[in-house]
């Protein structure tokens, strides 16, 4: 049986090309590793073709694509064979939609309101623009409306299979509403003029049947449906008469029968852009594709938890990862749920169901505690293990690199501040208009407030969004925590003082709708169900908003240094400190011992090797300032001048060359320009100054493109190609010790260290879909069988082949397996280092009662290793010595001896002090 909570997990992205049978190929090379879970991408029914699973579009099947239910049980029998359990990472907050293949959407689009499935989904039935009977935006035209019908792209087609109705807009099915089924009925017979012929005569009749208040409902259409296909010829009869509703610019009548009928559905057909002005449906971030499940409502809880609940009370499913929890109305409630859920699925079992939660926390926040979850994915200790390995002595440098470049001061918060104002005016501008309304409704509802002007309201609003520091609060119906209360009131200030019109009351006004104080008992009578909606609203907001500015917006337009413009991350962090690293970690073990801990996932913006390579800039800036001034003369005719707009822009091509820098292959690869022109294109969108999705500007992504070509191109740029491959060499050296230090901290730490597939070996990706290329597992397997023995000295020889990577892995994994009760719940001690490279070293100790796990680690390589020329010799560590109630072997501990093999080390010890209370007891807050 596989441990409850992992000793280590591993990622895999099901794909169908790469389904559960080929999960289930590489289960022994895991189990051989030290995995112990297998971690799977949403493997429900997707949309088809989905590179990644999040689309789901049927909650209560297994993906055909990847295998079905006879896969999954052969991926199942195979785990359990092995001993591994399975940790599916799945997704509440939302599903795919448009299209023709998700049930519930096309029942609510046929039935609108009326649909069972309504409630699932976060409409706002009655904002649309002069459609006094409501409906639901769907931004899924390639050009304008009107030329979509003129050029006869809509076209409605008869169902013979179904009985049914729909217009189609190529791949997109939309379901006409039963209701109009009669008038439909009655022109196609009259067009095929078959009224006397016996099926015209049987439809005709049929449609008067069901005609005024017998309508086909939700009980009758079945039976209306049946009937109508039953009808011999009409198939034909219909499909011919359909060509009253034939648009076309020559056909005028036909396209404004269309455009009439188009008009009476629960839907109203638009331009894909009018998404980010008229959307109103709660979608995921800015997808138009995912719209948001409204989770809270017991009836879609039960719904889409069916199949989990299924595999969790046949013991096939060992944990669950949330997705996007921030994304739900109330997680408490969500978790309150699924601990019920577990109960009844698990009868009486007594051992733990290791749940995670994907959620991203900003600067200095902790993670709320919520039922049954041990953790987050590990966003947050990824960002702390980067911070505390960098060199902090050179970031100043790299700070002036940035300023001279950018013509900026090298401040983060000003960056962020705009890309949020652009987020707002853009992407979430739909969103935010539905808030700004719903907010102004509040305010006229009541003579006390009813002179907050719509537009001011709008504004404060703004600035709070503008001002808000982290993704969400977490305030329920029943109102807010003291924490959330505080930071309400902090971003209310803040957002106060940027305000320069008269105050009178509206700032207040805000808080007290946002913590739920303004319908206290004994206030004024404002509508209660308006005001808690807009406050548990604006949570599943303000963290689609921040992660579209942060992530999305602002990591693409701040360059100081790419390794610190990560998921969570602050990109101007200043290096953390040894001490407070300590200090972080101590609280960890105590606090969150079980969550995951991270290095690569399919979201980070660059593979966990890239991303140490470029930490050793902070270790040559003078040398890096150089070489960059240098290579922007040698490039400089490479650029695409138009008039006086350059491409690329200064900052950005500065950027190209950290991302060169961080994913130049060391042995060659053929793709490597389409990648690079890849992320270029996706980088220079998602930063949204000189080009973005909404708007591409062509002429200067052309640009970009060409730049490549051009530089990357031996003929052309050799001078460049021969410096940047010779710093490459040297880098990549010191970015390999930077991983091999990053990859002890992930094993040995406080947490559950997660693998993402295929970076056992030297991971340099760039951003998805880079990260998810296939994996070839064949080769890490017969590296793997190979390193039974592994000699050390010859592995670092040969370190470009990320083998040394490898054997280190399991050899982690190995010492966690053999001391499962140290690594579960064991101490975090600080262990102190004396010497001459004592800035340079992290050591702790990791322990259970007297047995202990020493752990070294060193940092800023660059001296050690003559800027990146040499593997670091031990000599190099001369004369620092780690102590304090540790021996290994009866010795001291120097790192001379520690630091043999390579600049990592951990060695099985024996705690020699008192073993005093104190030092022993953690005090969990489970």
């Amino acid at each position: 049986m596989p441990p409850a909570i992992p000793t280590a997990t591993y990622r895999v992205q099901l794909t169908a090309d790469f389904g559960f049978d080929d999960a289930a190929a590489i289960v022994p090379y895991l189990k051989s590793l030290g995995i112990t879970h297998l971690y799977a991408s949403p493997f429900m029914t997707a949309r088809k073709g989905s590179t990644h699973g999040y689309d789901i579009v049927d909650h209560t099947k297994l993906n055909p694509e990847l295998g079905g239910d006879d896969g999954f049980e052969r991926l199942s029998a195979t785990l359990k064979q092995n001993d591994l359990g399975l940790i599916l990472d799945f997704v509440p907050n939302h599903v795919g939609v448009h299209y023709a293949d998700n049930p519930w959407w096309l029942d609510v689009l046929e039935w609108g309101p009326a649909s069972p499935h309504a409630a699932s989904f976060d409409i706002d039935w009655d904002i649309l623009p002069h459609r006094p009977r409501g409906g639901v935006l769907l931004p899924i035209i390639g050009t304008s409306y009107g030329e979509a019908l003129e050029r006869g792209d809509i076209e409605l087609r008869y169902d013979a299979e179904q009985g049914s109705l729909s217009a189609w807009y190529f791949e997109h099915r939309l379901p006409i509403a039963p209701q109009r089924y009669g008038e439909v009925l009655r022109n196609a017979v009259k067009t095929a003029e078959a009224e006397d012929q016996p099926a015209g005569r049987a439809i005709l009749d049929l449609a008067q049947r069901y005609q005024g208040p017998r309508q086909p409902d939700r009980t009758a259409a079945p039976e209306f449906k049946d009937a109508l296909k039953r009808i011999p010829g009409s198939a034909a009869l219909i499909a011919r008469g359909l060509d009253a509703y034939r648009a076309g610019r020559d056909r005028p009548t036909q396209t404004q029968a269309l455009h009439l009928l188009l008009e009476r559905q629960h839907y109203k057909l638009g331009h894909w852009r009018l998404a980010s002005s008229e959307i109103n449906y709660r979608r995921f971030f800015d997808v138009n594709s995912l719209a948001g499940l409204r989770v809270e409502d017991a009836g879609t809880f039960e719904a889409i938890h069916q199949l989990v609940r299924r595999l969790i009370a046949e013991d096939k499913l060992q944990g669950l990862r949330l997705d996007h929890i921030d994304g739900l109305r109330d997680p408490a409630q969500y978790f309150q749920r699924l601990r019920r859920l577990l109960r009844e699925a698990r009868g009486d079992a007594t051992t733990p169901f290791y749940m995670v939660i994907e959620k991203i926390l900003g600067e200095d926040e902790s993670l709320r505690r919520f039922t049954g979850v041990h953790g987050t994915t590990g966003y947050e200790w990824m960002n702390v293990i980067t911070q505390v390995l960098v060199d902090g002595n050179g970031l100043p440098a790299l700070d002036e690199v940035w300023r001279q470049i950018s013509n900026t001061p090298p401040k983060f918060a000003p960056v962020l501040k705009e890309a949020k104002r652009r987020v707002l005016e853009t992407l979430l501008l739909s969103e935010f208009t539905v808030l700004s309304r719903l907010l102004a409704r509040i305010a006229g509802g009541h003579y006390s407030t009813r002179d907050f002007s719509a537009d001011n309201l709008r504004q404060i609003l703004e600035l709070y969004v503008l001002h808000f520091p982290v993704y969400r609060t977490y305030l329920t119906a029943a109102g807010p925590t003291e924490l959330d209360r505080e930071l309400i009131a902090q971003t209310i200030e803040k957002a106060r003082a940027d305000w320069f019109n008269a105050d009178e009351g509206i700032f207040d006004f805000l808080r007290d709708v946002l913590t739920l104080d303004l319908i206290k008992p004994g206030r004024a009578a404002h509508s209660k169900p308006r005001v808690r909606r807009f406050a548990l609203k604006l949570q599943q907001f303000t963290g689609p908003t921040m992660a579209k500015s942060l992530e999305d917006t602002a990591f693409y337009r701040y360059h100081r240094l790419l390794a610190l413009n990560e998921v969570g991350g602050d990109a101007a962090a200043n290096a953390l400190s040894i001490d407070s690293f300590h200090e972080t970690m101590r609280k960890r073990a105590i606090d969150w011992p079980h969550g995951m801990t991270a290095t690569a996932t399919h979201d980070t913006k660059r593979g966990e090797d890239a991303r140490a390579r470029l930490l050793a800039l902070a270790e040559i800036p003078g040398e890096w300032s150089a070489l960059v001034a240098k290579w922007k003369l040698l490039n400089a005719s490479h650029l695409v001048i138009k008039g006086d707009a350059r491409t690329p822009s200064a900052p950005f091509e500065y950027m190209l060359y950290q991302a060169l820098l961080g994913a130049w292959p060391l042995d060659g690869d053929k793709d490597f320009l389409d990648r690079m022109q890849a992320y270029a294109l996706k980088a220079a969108r998602e930063g949204k100054q000189e080009t973005s999705w909404l708007n591409p500007n062509q002429e200067y992504e052309e640009g970009l493109n060409t730049f490549l070509a051009r530089i990357l191109d031996p003929a052309a740029a050799g001078e460049f190609i021969g410096q940047m491959q010779a710093l490459v060499q040297r880098v990549a050296l010191l970015g390999a010790l930077n991983s091999l230090s990053q990859l002890t901290l992930k094993a040995m730490l406080p947490g559950v260290p997660d693998f993402y597939q295929g970076t056992e070996f030297w991971d340099t990706s760039l951003v998805d879909p880079d990260n998810r290329r296939p994996v070839d597992f064949a080769a890490r397997n017969k590296a793997l069988q190979s390193l039974e023995q592994p000699d050390w000295s010859e592995l670092a020889a040969q370190w470009q082949d990320g083998r040394i990577k490898l054997a280190w892995t399991r050899q982690l994994l190995k010492l966690r397996a053999e001391q499962p009760e140290l690594f579960l719940n064991g101490s975090y001690e600080p262990l102190p280092v004396s010497g001459p490279h004592a800035d340079r070293v992290i050591a702790f100790a990791r322990r259970h009662e007297r047995n202990a796990v020493i752990v070294v680690v060193a940092k800023a390589m660059a001296a050690a290793t003559n800027d990146g020329r040499r593997w670091p010799a031990p000599a190099a560590f001369e004369g620092t010595v780690i102590a304090e109630h540790y021996e290994v072997d009866g010795a001291p501990l120097q790192l001379s001896a520690l630091f043999a093999q390579m600049p990592a080390a951990v060695r099985p010890a024996r705690f020699k002090g008192a073993l005093s209370a104190t030092r022993l007891r953690a005090t969990r807050k489970d």
